[in-house]
């Protein structure tokens, strides 16, 4: 892996991570599935907008218009949009921590349901990674976190592992930033459904709206899920991945920082164990592959 693999690598951990704080500055002063309905369809004019002046084209495969529209469903619809309705009520750090699962889930997924070899350090690392999540799930239970909240992120997770494991489709054949944004556009499309049918629109003009909102349209919306296919297509799916065992780390200590969350005990051991899982998992699945 050369450097400027790591330094993508590192870029989207933290680029991907922000997004959490950012949400839940938005859901508290916009309702959640049309705020980010109207996020997706800024990014998505803006991504389509730069890849075509780049010369970009949306003829795309068949494979990669498959994958666009299951990833543009699967993670910016439903993962996202669960999310946000979830941050409503539970904090930024603890949803963070709940999405850093997903590259167990993945590895889980990939040796039950495909054949994928997972070796001894690797069948550790799971089970360290569920082992932190459940301690942490304890101390936020003891302090009375909202379980419908926990539920929605959950099966978002579940939705984002399935998108993950498209992702190869959608990023050969090229026009990456044009993917981007034709995914953007289809989260929006399927968002706006739901919007209108479960949820009345509301906003509340701030500036702490205002600048997350373009935040989350600029650099975990655009930006994040670009250098993620970049990176993917230069190192593979199972080396990326492997940069997601910073995720827990930095998603709390943006909240942290900028929301000022406090973690206990309990969630700062968790936390540490569910990063050494991960990355004990993805060094699995690396030298496996």
């Amino acid at each position: 892996m050369d450097l400027r693999a790591i330094g993508m690598g590192l870029a989207f951990a933290l680029m991907w991570s922000s997004a959490f704080t950012s949400a839940r500055i938005i859901v508290e002063y916009a309702s959640p599935m049309f705020a980010l309905s109207l996020r997706y369809l800024v990014s998505g004019i803006i991504g389509i907008a730069l890849a075509r002046a780049l010369g970009q084209s949306w003829y795309l495969t068949r494979a990669q218009w498959r994958a666009t529209i299951v990833f543009g469903i699967l993670q910016n619809a439903v993962y996202l949009g669960l999310f946000f309705i979830a941050m409503q009520t539970i904090e930024a750090s603890f949803a963070a921590i709940i999405a850093s699962t997903m590259p167990l889930m993945v590895a889980f997924a990939a040796w039950a349901f495909m054949g994928e070899r997972l070796g001894k350090t690797g069948i550790i690392g799971l089970l360290a990674g569920l082992g932190g999540v459940l301690l942490i799930m304890g101390a936020r239970i003891d302090q009375g976190v909202d379980i419908t909240g926990v539920v929605l992120c959950v099966i978002g997770v579940l939705a984002l592992t399935i998108a993950t494991l498209t992702v190869r489709g959608a990023s050969s054949g090229g026009n990456l930033l044009m993917v981007v944004g034709l995914q953007m556009l289809v989260g929006c499309a399927a968002l706006t459904v739901a919007t209108l049918a479960f949820e009345t629109p509301r906003v509340d003009p701030s500036w702490p709206l205002a600048i997350a909102f373009v935040y989350t349209c600029l650099v975990p919306g655009l930006a994040a899920t670009f250098v993620w296919f970049l990176l993917v297509g230069r190192i593979g799916a199972t080396r990326a991945a492997t940069f997601h065992f910073l995720n827990p780390f930095f998603g709390v200590a943006i909240a942290a920082v900028l929301l000022g969350e406090k973690l206990g005990p309990r969630d700062v051991v968790g936390v540490a164990i569910i990063a050494a899982g991960i990355l004990a998992v993805q060094l699995s699945r690396q030298k496996k592959a």
